[in-house]
């Protein structure tokens, strides 16, 4: 009936076959995400970015990925705080660290998921 009515339907074995593809990295780096972040206030930027990472997460756990890296820099640690405040909260989250990293400084997470 959902198809007759304009939705698609699809068979829910084979739901992974019409999701954006899953990242294993991504970069939350204002200037990675939109060209026009100049003009924003900090609290427009960190939404736009735990948006961002919201999404990569959420493909993350649809694709059963092992991991998850995300870039969210240095800076202040607000970024990162918040992401590690929610990680917190993610029953999906075996573990996570920021450590230093030869390709990403201290400026990374490392997600591990237990599913």
């Amino acid at each position: 009936k959902l198809g007759n009515a304009g939705y698609r339907v699809y068979d829910a074995s084979r739901v992974r076959e019409h999701l954006a593809p899953a990242r294993t990295v991504v970069d939350l780096h204002i200037e990675k995400l939109t060209d026009n972040w100049k003009h924003l206030s900090n609290f427009d930027i960190l939404t736009i970015q735990l948006k961002e990472f919201e999404k990569f997460y959420d493909l993350a756990i649809a694709h059963h990925q092992p991991s998850l890296v995300v870039i969210h820099g240095v800076g202040t640690g607000k970024l990162r705080n918040e992401i590690h405040d929610i990680l917190k909260t993610k029953k999906e989250v075996k573990s996570f660290v920021n450590q230093y990293s030869a390709d990403y400084g201290y400026g990374a997470t490392e997600i591990y998921f237990g599913y």
